[in-house]
């Protein structure tokens, strides 16, 4: 069974980053916040939620998804990036559904269910 693309109703980015590449995910985030079309989540300077190290999450509409994907993909540096879409589902929005570039973070996905 097939999940339609009809379900999806936006996007999250969720930049990681350490203490030693926070001013890159700073720069990376700057960058994102003057050119896209986007909402910018808070500093987490801790694990929170499925997170397992410091993150911040970027919003972004089905419509953006063309623009800002491709400029991440060529200019997210040493930083991981979990992208998913939103559709309802969290588990399989952070799972099944993710795209990641860089490395894969182990999420703690029992925090979804």
């Amino acid at each position: 069974m097939s999940t339609p693309i009809s379900n999806i109703e936006g996007y999250h980015a969720h930049i990681y980053y350490t203490p030693e590449t926070r001013r890159q995910a700073e720069k990376i985030r700057e960058i994102m916040g003057s050119k896209f079309e986007v909402i910018l989540g808070r500093w987490h300077d801790k694990p929170v939620g499925p997170h397992p190290i410091s993150m911040y999450q970027v919003a972004f509409s089905i419509a953006e998804f063309e623009r800002l994907v491709p400029w991440l993909m060529l200019n997210h540096k040493d930083l991981d990036v979990l992208i998913h879409p939103l559709t309802g589902n969290d588990l399989a929005d952070h799972s099944d559904f993710a795209l990641w570039l860089g490395n894969k973070q182990p999420l703690d996905l029992s925090r979804l269910v």
